[in-house]
């Protein structure tokens, strides 16, 4: 690729053990890493095996914040987010690039998504809905995975084997061209973690620019391992936010309700650790209404 087609930003908060290899991957094409205070050795293993790689640091503002500041320094037609538990197969960066550079109306593209055992990590997603988040919380999409109407959140039936349009696609590794981003402003920095992507996404197809998966670019992404699935509030906080910025304030007060009674709900089928964190996240939804709880 020429010089200034694409930077890589990568993102990290202890991202030890994956972020040598996610860099590795990445080798020879211009990336940034943002830290958001690691502790665990990351600033030193950049600084020591990466020299060419540019770090910086601020406060844990979230993902999107992280994010903001390397596309802001980076002087680039296209940013490449790639989370820091990821790594890139091949040429995929390339391949991703031709891809959008033939789609010029296009703003966002991701690649096909692989767990380390190199199985399909599903990346393709429909915008939050109530109806939509009760087929995910309720385990009605458990009834018919392969279907849209059962499974509309995670587009059941799509094999990720074709190039496709979506509505938007988890953010492990996403190319962004500079100028819809610059077109739409950044990530909405309101989100702390879950929920960016998507409203990052939706205010680009409001702006009629395009989101695309292609098959033809895969990336290894271990999933969870960046924050451990130590934020479920946050996961639940986004879907709010989304819908409330998106939909209404009354929409996302009936989301609230349904995701309250799923919640409690699961915390009596479930024992042990998932138990726990069904209850954390079922007395953040009864604490407050959706304004109080987003303030």
């Amino acid at each position: 690729m020429p010089e200034g087609d694409v930077c890589v930003i990568v993102v990290t908060f202890n991202a030890l053990p994956w972020l040598e290899r996610c860099l590795e991957s990445v080798a020879g094409v211009e990336t940034i890493v943002v830290d958001h205070g690691s502790t665990d050795g990351s600033v030193e293993l950049v600084r020591s095996c990466f020299p060419g790689v540019r770090l910086v640091a601020q406060a844990n503002r979230g993902m999107g914040a992280g994010n903001n500041l390397g596309m802001r320094i980076a002087d680039s037609r296209y940013f490449f987010l790639l989370n820091s538990d990821a790594w890139v197969v091949g040429d995929a960066v390339a391949r991703l690039v031709a891809f959008a550079d033939a789609h010029p109306d296009t703003a966002v593209v991701g690649p096909r998504l692989l767990n380390p055992d190199r199985t399909l990590q599903r990346s393709v997603r429909g915008f939050p809905t109530v109806w939509r988040l009760a087929t995910e919380y309720l385990f009605l999409r458990k009834l018919a995975p392969r279907t849209r109407l059962l499974n509309p959140l995670y587009v059941g039936g799509f094999a990720h084997d074709e190039a496709r349009e979506v509505d938007w696609l988890s953010g492990a590794a996403l190319l962004v061209r500079r100028e819809a981003a610059d077109a739409v402003g950044l990530f909405d920095e309101a989100f702390f973690m879950f929920g960016e992507e998507a409203d990052w996404m939706y205010r680009f197809h409001e702006a009629g620019w395009r989101v695309w998966f292609t098959p033809e670019a895969e990336v290894v992404h271990v999933g969870g391992a960046s924050h451990g699935g130590r934020l479920y509030v946050e996961n639940l906080r986004g879907h709010l936010r989304f819908l409330a910025k998106h939909r209404g304030e009354r929409e996302a007060e009936r989301a609230r309700r349904l995701l309250l009674f799923a919640l409690r709900l699961r915390s009596l089928l479930f024992r042990g650790e998932r138990r726990a964190t069904y209850r954390e996240g079922a007395r953040y939804l009864a604490s407050a209404d959706v304004r109080s709880l987003l303030r």
